[in-house]
């Protein structure tokens, strides 16, 4: 059924290749590169990255932005094509609903476990990516009006989190002017057989003409895995099953005052993890049960904007909940011997309110000033368990069930900040801009009053039979973990020409405290190790940076090269103790980051687009005690978690078939360096190499689009990976798991078909 399914969509399409609804990026791009006034849609492009709308060539920071157009040319529906398209960025996606971007080089390994992520990722005015060990939602890029990627500190104006950048997707206003429509339909088939299917729809509904409408926009993924697991005795295990939407009611009443409310709502429920073990196989895993990580996330927003005389005055209040689950097989921790696993349910409820108002843009002077609230409530119920078989095998009884301990904690943080920024015009092609922003952020955990603990561990690795020795869990209060202090930007930018803008840039960036969930624990399996600590203090970045934007050769090239040098210190780290493997947050020394980024878009000949970018960076520890050696298992000059090269060439063909029938062919080539997966040492034995160390590859792929645009309907064919490299890209640090590498996916073949009304 499947091939059959896919046969029809490939005649349904007619048999051309490339990404649906290219209608509108072949209409983006320049018919006749030498016409000045045809070619300006790059050099032109509006972005909010500095809270208000400007040229993207004036703004003092490396931004790169897509629009919903850019994103269908390309075939980007979720992170990864992001990752592929950012210069300096890298993300880490060991499995469905694990997203952890690193730019710039800053990370000490890929998982981040107990850690704020250093890429502070926004859904309009909400922040999904301040979830420490927990999984990250991959949402729906469908019907977005931009998505900008801001690279470098961002704590002026974003706050905690924004230590090497970020990620704002931007979702569409409604039209109060027109109905309108749209579908969007791919069908993939992966080399192993496997069937990837994606519906996308967006309704858009005048209410009263001009001033009320209501904006619809829903998905639905169902997607076949490729990976077996032996364990379970399930092949293709790692389906994806995510659905979700969201409603945004607009009522502009006059021309001074908006009222924008949204509710969405997205799903994710992978079957299984995508992480494998070589030593089984390419695409092979083996856990008792499925690793599942599943995410459930639910947001309501209003947000009212006033346009006095000479500013605009924005509120924006949002209520979101966020749960989670995270079961996983532990076994690895000790090489299978024993049953060990983790079933955890986290459930997040998230406040956040910004006010903020800011000056009309093109006077001397231009300023804005805000206030930022953030309140979180964590609750997480662990579950760690063995399994029927396993007791009954060892003579292990007096469990209530299988598992051998329950406890719940849960920890509040909060941020409360203020923030302001000014930019004074010397003369119209010289300016200066500064920001400042000055918060309190804290964090306390909580253990409750309910669960047990059991002696199970020691008995199942020694043979011990007989009843379990069960406990009580005793609630405990932890400390209250708090950081006050600024975060400031300065910036000075000129434009020697109308086409050139240069700038100079030094800024600022913090993580929040942390507190660990088990502080002072002591391993029941060995006194000796390492006693939990209560958590890690803010770290903090120093970036300083310059920078070129412009156009050359009569529009004909379009360039944005970053150069910049980086001090991180009191870096936050996660570990694990090597005896029980569990985790804790703590600080270490400084480590520095220098290096490149660059964007280039040529037009060289009448309908050929080139575009070009990359980085090169150099990240490593300059700064280690030997206490922190030992906590976290660095080593001085050891790298950090970022290759030392990546980029991508993606060639663009655009003509006339006939009137009205428009085609656009493309092949994009990306590369990424390999980077190692954490320190190189164990964390409590710090003359011990780490077991679990390891790099990732060093790889290339390359994707190919060819497409057909008629007057509403656009019919196209890709193909994805098409050598198919399957090199690893995530090598997961812990020890627990039995499988911990990530690959490329499969070289996939599909079909997309788009229309619009």
């Amino acid at each position: 059924m499947r091939a059959t399914l896919f046969a029809s969509a490939c005649a349904a399409a007619v048999a051309v290749f490339l990404p649906a609804q290219a209608m509108a990026a072949i209409q983006a791009q320049p018919e006749q590169p030498d016409n000045q006034e045809d070619s300006t849609t790059v050099g032109e492009v509006i972005v909010t990255a500095t809270r208000r709308e400007e040229r993207l060539q004036d703004v003092p920071l490396a931004v790169t932005t897509y629009s919903q157009e850019e994103l269908n040319e390309r075939g980007i529906v979720g992170y990864e094509g992001l990752a592929i398209e950012t210069p300096g960025v890298v993300l880490n996606r060991p499995t469905a609903n694990f997203n952890n971007f690193t730019a710039r080089g800053i990370a000490t390994n890929g998982y981040g476990a107990n850690l704020q992520s250093t890429v502070a990722v926004y859904i309009d005015e909400l922040p999904i990516s301040a979830n420490g060990n927990s999984t990250i939602l991959d949402p729906s890029l469908y019907d977005v009006e931009r998505i900008e990627f801001l690279r470098g500190p961002q704590g002026t104006l974003f706050g905690s989190g924004s230590l090497a950048g970020a990620l704002r997707i931007l979702t569409h206003d409604p039209d109060p002017t027109g109905f309108g429509a749209s579908v969007l339909v791919d069908f993939g088939l992966t080399e192993e057989g496997s069937l990837r299917q994606r519906y996308n729809g967006m309704v858009n509904v005048p209410l009263i003409e001009n001033e009320l409408a209501l904006r619809l926009v829903g998905f639905v993924r169902n997607e076949d895995g490729w990976v077996d697991n032996v364990g379970t005795g399930v092949e293709n295990s790692n389906r994806l099953v995510q659905y979700g939407g969201r409603a945004i009611l607009q009522w502009e009443p006059t021309e001074r005052f908006t009222t924008r409310l949204m509710y969405s709502h997205e799903i994710s429920n992978p079957r299984d993890s995508s992480l494998t073990n070589p030593l089984r196989g390419i695409d092979v895993r083996s856990s008792d049960r499925p690793d599942r990580f599943t995410s459930d996330m639910e947001n309501f927003n209003a947000t009212f904007e006033y346009q006095f005389d000479g500013a605009r005055l924005t509120s924006s209040t949002t209520y979101g909940t966020y749960n989670q689950r995270f079961y996983v097989d532990l076994a690895g921790t000790f090489g299978g011997a024993i049953a060990f696993a983790l079933d955890a349910d986290a459930y997040d409820d998230n406040f956040v309110h910004e006010s903020r108002i800011v000056s009309d843009a093109g006077g001397r002077i231009d300023w804005s000033a805000g206030v930022f609230y953030f309140r979180r409530r964590r609750d997480v119920d662990y579950g760690y368990r063995s399994n029927p078989a396993f007791l009954a095998a060892r003579g292990i009884t007096g469990l209530p069930d299988e598992y051998y301990q329950r406890f719940g904690v849960h920890i509040i943080s909060n941020e409360l900040a203020g923030f302001g920024e000014i930019t004074y015009r010397f003369t119209p092609d010289l300016w200066i801009t500064g920001g400042l922003r000055y918060g309190t952020t804290d964090a306390q955990g909580f253990t409750e009053a309910w669960g047990y603990s059991s002696d199970y561990l020691i008995r199942a690795l020694f043979g011990i039979p007989g009843p379990v020795t069960v406990t009580g869990i005793t609630p405990a209060t932890g400390v209250v973990a708090e950081e006050t202090g600024p975060s400031y930007r300065l910036s000075l930018s000129w434009r020697p020409v109308p086409s050139i803008t240069t700038y100079a840039a030094v800024a600022t960036g913090f993580r929040p405290p942390i507190v660990n969930a088990r502080a002072g624990a002591v391993s029941t399996l060995d006194p000796t190790d390492i006693v939990i600590p209560y958590g890690a203090s803010s770290d903090n970045l120093l970036n300083y940076e310059v920078g070129i934007k412009g156009n050359w050769f009569d529009r004909r090239l379009f360039a944005n090269i970053a150069l910049y040098y980086i001090d991180w210190n009191d870096i936050q780290v996660q570990a694990n103790r090597v005896s029980d493997s569990v985790q804790f947050a703590t600080n270490i020394g400084e480590a520095t980051s220098k290096g490149i980024e660059f964007e280039m878009i040529a037009y060289p000949f009448t309908g050929w687009t080139v575009a070009l970018n990359g980085s090169f960076n150099q990240a490593e520890v300059t700064a280690l005690t030997p206490q922190e050696a030992g906590f976290s298992g660095a080593v001085l000059g050891a790298r950090l978690a970022g290759p030392e090269f990546q980029g991508s060439l993606r060639i663009t063909y655009d003509w006339e078939l006939q009137p009205g029938v428009d085609a656009n062919a493309s092949v994009a080539i990306a590369h990424v360096d390999d980077f190692p997966n954490a320190f190189p040492n164990t964390p409590g034995r710090p003359t011990v190499p780490l077991a679990t160390y390891d790099n990732t590859d060093e790889y290339t792929f390359v994707n190919a689009n060819l497409a057909v645009a008629f007057d509403q309907v656009t019919v196209g064919a890709y193909i994805e990976n098409v050598f198919n490299d399957r090199s690893v890209t995530y090598v997961h640090p812990e020890a627990f798991l039995d499988a911990r590498y990530a690959r490329v996916r499969p070289r996939t073949v599909g079909v997309r078909i788009g229309y619009e009304f």
